[in-house]
């Protein structure tokens, strides 16, 4: 079992020396305030808040969860054609909020969306973590089509154990859920880009690829690949655990991002 840290050990203290007019004074800085960009996947919003609390509560840390145009009945501009443009949008997210020494941390296609994010180059953007992440191909190991499935048969590919799914207040009914298509409007009814994997090779921050064993949407082989395309990528693989950890298994998916120190 995983030991956590103590909430709020997770920066190592930081000594500068800063100038004020004729007199140098040297700082030790214990801000302990890193932040975290949390992006959600095709499930919505709502597949991500409780690790958002878990996450700030644990690291005593600045906790971002933004609800990805076009989900939750939230507008979508057409200018927002795709994965890159959504990226975009967030690096200027960062640029407004003026903040440094983020880690991207995205589900499913937040994690693609964290890949895209981290292509960019900010200088804002100091790491990554995909969990259980789409958007390359792999031969052989394709995404799970869900644009013709209901949400139970989701759940089922989702899930280890799916009485762990949350049940929406809306549950039942035949065809996609409105944040599903919103997801589809974003990434293509196959889920991938067949440009991805190439230019993953580009990435050059930390990356932290995590995935759950029992995954059906995208299986762990999947998931190697994605981390053998990034060059500075550590794989780890939770047991009894589906597509969306922060949900199934959160406490394990913390523990495995702590060891890491992201």
């Amino acid at each position: 079992m995983t030991t956590l840290p103590a909430a709020g050990s997770l920066r190592p203290t930081r000594t500068a020396t800063h100038t004020l007019g004729p007199v140098e004074v040297t700082v030790q800085d214990r801000d302990r305030t890193r932040p975290f960009l949390l992006l959600h996947g095709g499930g919505g919003i709502a597949t991500m808040t409780g690790f958002a609390d878990l996450l700030a509560e644990r690291t005593h840390s600045r906790v971002l969860l933004p609800t990805h145009p076009g989900f939750g009945g939230t507008p979508k501009p057409e200018t927002l054609t795709g994965v890159t443009e959504l990226a975009r949008l967030y690096v200027a997210l960062l640029e407004e909020l003026d903040l440094t020494d983020v880690t991207v941390i995205g589900n499913s296609f937040g994690g693609w969306l964290a890949a895209e994010i981290g292509l960019q180059k900010s200088p804002r953007v100091s790491g990554a973590v995909i969990i259980d992440g789409v958007g390359i191909e792999v031969h052989g190991h394709p995404p799970t089509d869900i644009s013709g499935m209901t949400l139970e048969e989701i759940r089922a590919h989702s899930f280890h154990d799916p009485a762990k799914a949350p049940v929406p207040p809306s549950a039942g009914g035949t065809g996609p859920s409105p944040d599903v298509r919103a997801l589809i409007g974003y990434t293509g009814p196959t889920m991938t880009d067949p440009t991805l994997a190439g230019r993953l090779g580009e990435l050059d921050l930390p990356v932290h690829v995590v995935w759950g064993e029992s995954d059906g949407i995208v299986d762990p082989e999947y998931g190697k690949a994605y981390a053998a395309a990034i060059p500075l990528s550590t794989f780890t693989l939770l047991p009894r655990t589906g597509h969306l950890p922060q949900v199934e298994t959160p406490e394990e998916l913390l523990g495995a991002l702590l060891d890491l120190g992201n």
